[in-house]
């Protein structure tokens, strides 16, 4: 099969993308063959890319998740959820080389993708929410108590929120001036960033804050989290690695195989809340699969507002 895909050449950022062609092979035992409808797109699509490695690897294809139907199946293959059938509507994550027209994946990553979620809420929901589920396990959140949430409106904090409404918990929830409207409707608190964030929470808190999950990674949210909690082992982020490792709190990276196995367990779980409109995920729109390095670019500067999706041509 003839395809189109996005790789990178290179380990320098956006500058040694390409969109190139290649040939798809059939499917071998275990492996799926998915006809991409959407493809999610994600700020560790790009840092993939430019922690650099090994020249030999290159070129490397991008993109961790995608929703789309099933083109082709290896033989005696099933899917993650059981069964599976050309044409059946399915999502996958923790896949290489979504920014692409069809892939190959392992057929143990890929789900049966519910009818009323729709297809680019599909490619976004996994790395985001599988994230967002983790960060409030490592915390031991509870029913009854409040936690503050950095970066409230992006992709994994505005999920996390929705897990926190799910299980009882209040969350404080950080975020710009346009953001109040989505933390509030997703069940937070907001509370704006900017001089007096700490002063601000306190006063929105209707309780002691017990757990502080970082999704900004501002020093600002940071020093915030130090000061509300006093339990290190309550504090996690998810993007400020040098501070976890300089003040002693929880680092995550879904590259740490104990997050890929916590990470790899929930994910059916999610299918079936978003499946059944319990978790919503937020978007910001969409791109055609060609214009993958401005969504990527728009992404990773964290000015998207909202998850994005790449489109091929055909859907």
């Amino acid at each position: 099969m003839q395809i189109k895909r996005w790789v990178a050449q290179g380990f320098s950022g956006l500058d040694d993308f390409a969109f190139v062609d290649a040939e798809l092979g059939e499917p071998g035992p275990g492996e799926v063959t998915i006809a991409i409808e959407a493809a999610g797109v994600n700020p560790a699509d790009l840092k993939h890319v430019t922690r650099g490695g090994d020249p030999a690897k290159l070129p490397i294809p991008i993109g961790y998740e995608v929703a789309g139907r099933i083109a082709a199946l290896g033989p005696d293959t099933t899917i993650a959820s059981g069964g599976g059938a050309v044409g059946d509507p399915v999502l996958a994550f923790r896949i290489y080389g979504g920014y692409a027209t069809a892939i190959t994946a392992p057929a143990v990553d890929v789900f049966a993708r519910p009818a009323p979620l729709p297809v680019e809420q599909a490619a976004n929901l996994l790395l985001a929410g599988t994230t967002a589920a983790e960060m409030l396990d490592r915390v031991h959140a509870s029913a009854g108590e409040v936690i503050v949430v950095h970066a409230a409106s992006g992709a994994v904090g505005a999920i996390v929120l929705q897990f926190a409404r799910l299980r009882g918990i209040t969350a404080i929830g950080t975020c710009g001036e346009r953001s109040d409207e989505l933390v509030r409707g997703f069940g937070g608190i907001p509370v704006r960033y900017g001089d007096g964030l700490l002063d601000r929470i306190r006063e929105a808190a209707p309780g002691p804050v017990v757990a502080a999950l970082d999704c900004a990674g501002t020093d600002e949210a940071v020093d915030a989290s130090l000061a509300l909690v006093a339990d290190r082992d309550r504090i996690v982020t998810v993007a400020a690695p040098a501070r976890a490792r300089q003040d002693g709190f929880h680092a995550l990276a879904g590259n740490n195989p104990d997050s890929a196995r916590f990470r790899d367990g929930v994910r059916a779980e999610l299918i079936e809340l978003a499946g059944r409109g319990e978790l919503v995920v937020p978007m910001a729109g969409s791109y055609p699969l060609t214009d993958a390095v401005a969504a990527l670019r728009l992404v990773s500067e964290g000015h998207a507002g909202g998850n994005v999706a790449l489109l091929p041509e055909s859907h």
